[in-house]
């Protein structure tokens, strides 16, 4: 009896496998094309934070086209670059603002007379 549901077993396991796979050409699923990033960022201004949080990679076969992410990435550390510098541009200006001595009403200023 025990052999008997062994075998049965094995031809269910059998018949399930070929019916999943599939025996012939007749079930062969057509070529699709494959899915691509369709919400580009911005390349008329610069990203914002709305644009990051509406990006969404396309699902590949492995995860995320690492080609899609890769521009993505890059594009965002330029920018990031890009800002870093301009900060850092403004914060120097702004030390050599507050490093110039003010002229203030009340004195004069040298070589002047009253």
């Amino acid at each position: 009896m025990f052999l008997f549901l062994v075998v049965a077993l094995a031809v269910v396991v059998t018949a399930v496998t070929l019916a999943v796979v599939g025996g012939g050409e007749s079930a062969v699923l057509p070529e699709v094309a494959p899915e691509r990033l369709q919400d580009l960022l911005p390349p008329d201004r610069p990203v914002g934070r709305d644009d990051v949080e509406s990006l969404r990679f396309p699902v590949a076969a492995r995860g995320y086209r690492m080609s899609d992410v890769d521009d993505a990435l890059t594009r965002l550390g330029a920018e990031l670059a890009e800002r870093d510098a301009r900060i850092a541009d403004l914060e120097s200006a702004l030390a050599g603002a507050r490093a110039v001595p003010r002229i203030t009403m009340d004195k004069p200023a040298e070589g002047t007379e009253q």
